[in-house]
């Protein structure tokens, strides 16, 4: 066997750094911009140098290989900050910043962040500014205008102001920690994912290549840049050289006109941002060569209208926190007899796998856990060595989602272990009866859920959101759902509500739903039974 020491200087040409890409795309395209953000318009070499000004404001105030948290929504500022984290060999600390502020507090202290880097109008909040008071370290002020009124922080601008343009010369290994954010909290306390350099930019890697991404494409930033989604593909556009327009808030006007204003290539927007863009009748977008959705799936009739009105390139992009996306693809106009609930196949950078509880691998139609490997997985659970070991049993990265192989080698996705719906001894998965739900016409969002019954263990109970205007009542609902549904499939409990609890992706908290009705339903249950 061949025994090859690497040099530091080796080390350091090899190495692979997230702040590298932005570096790289300046020197081949410096004039080309990078970020949109109303009328910022950056280019690669103002972005590569801002970044690096802050780099090295970090490295003189911190050091290297501390977490620094970011309370941001989206913009250019965010950009050039959490590139310049990477580039000072610091750990970047996004946070959802709608979280409220006890939740916000328990993940900069469960991070042990060392500074923050915070939007000025969120620091007017005044929960939060207490928060940060009493978290004690420095501040990093983002759009703070002139400064005049940075409230002790420092500005970007001024954290930036003196400092060298050139890429700071530090060392950096593949598996040195590069972020570390928190999961959506679906289910209760979130937990800090840890990513390293190596994972992060595996992800990227695949992207550009499955996506088959080049410079001249521009992304939709619509999607907040703190959650994992959104800041792959934003670092994918960087990596290649490509623009990516950001947004604040979804404002189907806005959004539409930026799309037509930017003539943007790739949209990357959440099912209901699709149905609201596509609602009025007049909008088309024929600069699009790609509409990426994820968080859920889209009744068929909506992918006709997305491949006819915006782009016949519609895909389904999977991955979670833990594995940086993307995981999976699914075409769905390649595939119109499967249904919306199919995941696809995996990209060249990640392996999958259904596996059961004994660690074996199943076959095409068998039922068992995604567990993926690939070099996009996670280092681990920050602090959470239990909770580590029991997402790597077997040696694959196990998702907590079911799923089976189907026709044509495409994944099928059931249900999260955790959704499975236990009625009178049948499974039911919550996602298939989400899916009918969804296709009824009065129906503009649903969420299905389990909760205890005193004859079948679990009842099947529906949440619905109607569609505005619409006329739909619980018999409705119910027989569309017999005719499309098995009897122990088709709900016992439906409910209108006016909205889902979600997360800043889209994905139903149904942990709160399981708190605000379970002694509802316990209610209505004890009336149904004989006295």
């Amino acid at each position: 066997m061949i025994q090859m020491p690497v040099s530091p200087a080796a080390r350091r040409i090899r190495r692979i750094a997230l702040g590298d890409f932005v570096h790289r795309s300046a020197r081949k395209f410096g004039e080309r911009i990078a970020v949109v953000d109303g009328a910022i318009r950056l280019s690669y070499a103002e972005l590569d140098a801002r970044s690096s000004r802050f780099g090295h404001y970090l490295l003189e105030a911190l050091g290297s290989g501390r977490q620094v948290g970011m309370l941001c929504l989206n913009s250019a500022d965010m950009v050039v900050a959490y590139n310049g984290i990477h580039k000072s060999g610091n750990v970047w600390v996004p946070v959802n910043v709608r979280l409220d502020a006890g939740a916000i507090e328990y993940i900069l202290r469960h991070a042990e962040v060392s500074a923050v880097v915070v939007d000025a109008a969120l620091h007017a909040d005044p929960a939060l500014a207490a928060v940060l008071e009493r978290l004690g370290v420095p501040l990093i002020m983002t759009m703070a205008g002139d400064g005049a009124d940075a409230a002790g922080a420092t500005t970007l601008t001024q954290a930036e102001a003196g400092r060298s343009d050139a890429l700071p010369e530090i060392d950096i290994d593949d598996d040195q920690p590069a972020l570390l954010m928190y999961t959506s909290g679906t289910t209760g306390h979130p937990k800090g994912v840890v990513h390293s350099h190596l994972s992060v930019a595996t992800a990227i890697l695949g992207n550009a290549s499955g996506f088959a991404y080049v410079e001249t494409d521009v992304f939709s930033g619509v999607l907040p840049l703190f959650h994992c989604a959104q800041h792959a593909l934003a670092a994918t556009a960087h990596a290649v050289g490509a623009c990516i327009v950001l947004a604040r808030a979804f404002v189907p006007d806005e959004i539409r006109a930026l799309m037509l204003a930017e003539r943007m290539t790739v949209f990357t927007g959440l099912p209901m941002m699709y149905g609201a863009l596509l609602a009025d009748p007049q909008f088309r977008c024929g600069t699009l060569r790609q509409c990426i959705y994820a968080m859920a799936p889209i009744p068929k009739p909506l992918i006709a209208q997305i491949a006819q009105r915006m782009s016949e390139n519609v895909v389904l992009a999977t991955g979670q926190t833990e594995i940086y996306p993307a995981t999976m693809m699914f075409k769905a106009l390649e595939h119109p007899e499967l249904d919306a609930n199919y995941w696809g196949t995996s990209f060249i950078h990640c392996e999958t796998a259904v596996m059961d509880d004994e660690g074996r691998l199943l076959g095409p139609g068998e039922v068992g856990e995604i567990v993926h490997r690939g070099g996009n997985v996670m280092l681990g659970y920050f602090k959470d060595e239990r909770a580590t070991t029991e997402a790597q049993r077997f040696g694959w990265h196990h998702t907590g989602d079911l799923g089976l192989w189907g026709p044509k080698g495409q994944m099928l996705f059931i249900d999260r272990k955790k959704d499975m719906i236990k009625t009178g001894g049948e499974n039911v998965a919550s996602v298939k009866v989400e899916a009918v739900l969804l296709a009824h016409p009065a129906v503009a969002g649903a969420a299905v859920l389990g909760l205890p019954h005193p004859r079948w263990i679990e009842a099947v109970c529906a949440f619905v959101v109607s569609k505005p205007g619409a006329e739909v009542d619980e018999a409705s609902i119910l027989a569309h759902c017999r005719e499309r549904l098995g009897g122990f499939e088709v709900p016992k409990l439906v409910r209108f509500v006016e909205t889902l609890p979600a997360t800043a992706t889209g994905k139903v908290q149904k942990h709160l739903l399981r708190k605000q009705f379970g002694e509802l339903a316990q209610q209505a249950w004890e009336e149904e039974l004989p006295a």
